[in-house]
C-alpha cells in the first residue's frame, strides 16, 4: 500500500456519544511520501477539561475562534475522500467520525491500517507502544505532540518504517482492514427540553453550560437528571 491519508483527532474526552471534536488534522500520502496536508481547530462552545487543554495545549479560546464546525468537517472528509486510512489506534478516531457522520446522515464506511496494531504484532511486549514511544524507536521528531496535524504526520513517519521493516516478511498484516464501529443517531434536545432547563436555571439560579441549547436529546436528559438529584424538582 503506498497511497493513503493518515488522520488524527483531538477531543474534549473518550466518548465518541458525549464528548466533542476540537481539532482534526490529515496527511494525503502518495508513493509513500506525504503530497498534502489539512488541519483545522472546530468552533465549538464547549467546556475543555484542564486535563485536555495541558495535554493538548488547546484552550478554549482557541475554539471560540476556530472554524465553523460543519464547514471543517466537510471539508476533513472532502481531504480524506475514498482513500485507505491509517492511524494510531485509528478505531478511536474513527468513532467520532462515525457519530459525527451518522449524526449528520453521511454514509461512512472504510479500510484502515492501525500503527498500533502493527506495534503490537512486531515490537517486543516490554516496548511502549503509545505514538510517543514509536516516535522515539524509529527515530521520529516529535514536535507539537497531541496536535491533530502533528501527530499525523508523524503517525505517517511511524508507519512507514514499520512498513519497510516488517512488511516484507508479513505482508497480510499490512493489508488495509474494515473499520467496524456501530454508531445510533443522535437527535437535537426536544424545545420543551430547552424550555424546561432554561425555566429550572431561573427558578434555582443556576448556570447551565453555554452549549446547552445545542445538547443532544440524551444529553439534555442527563443534565436534567443531574439537575433535579441536586437541587430537587422544580415546584
Amino acid at each position: 500500500m503506498q497511497d493513503y491519508v493518515v488522520i488524527d483527532l483531538e477531543m474534549t474526552g473518550l466518548n465518541a456519544k458525549t464528548d466533542h471534536i476540537l481539532e482534526v488534522g490529515a496527511v494525503r500520502v502518495r508513493n509513500h511520501q506525504a503530497v498534502d496536508k489539512f488541519g483545522a481547530i472546530l468552533c465549538q462552545n464547549v467546556k475543555i477539561p484542564e486535563k485536555v487543554t495541558e495535554l493538548t495545549g488547546i484552550t478554549e479560546a482557541m475554539v471560540q475562534g476556530g472554524m465553523e464546525k460543519e464547514e471543517a468537517m466537510r471539508q476533513f472528509f472532502e481531504f480524506i475522500g475514498e482513500d485507505i486510512i491509517v492511524g494510531q489506534n485509528v478505531i478511536f478516531d474513527y468513532g467520532f467520525l462515525k457519530q459525527w457522520a451518522v449524526n449528520h446522515n453521511m454514509p461512512l464506511e472504510r479500510n484502515a491500517v492501525d500503527t498500533l496494531k502493527l506495534a503490537r504484532k512486531f515490537l517486543p511486549k516490554e516496548q511502549k507502544k503509545d505514538l510517543e514511544s514509536l516516535c522515539a524507536c524509529f527515530g521520529v521528531k516529535r514536535e507539537n505532540a497531541h496536535r491533530a496535524f502533528d501527530d499525523a504526520y508523524e503517525t505517517w513517519q511511524v508507519y512507514e518504517a514499520l512498513r519497510e521493516r516488517y512488511e516484507e516478511e508479513s505482508a497480510g498484516d499490512f493489508m488495509p482492514k474494515p473499520l467496524l464501529y456501530k454508531a445510533k443517531k443522535q437527535t437535537p434536545a426536544t424545545v420543551r427540553q430547552i424550555k424546561y432547563l432554561r425555566e429550572y436555571a431561573a427558578h434555582y439560579q443556576i448556570k447551565l453550560p453555554e452549549n446547552f441549547p445545542e445538547m443532544t436529546r440524551s444529553e439534555a436528559s442527563r443534565l436534567t437528571d443531574r439537575l433535579i438529584a441536586t437541587y430537587g424538582k422544580m415546584p
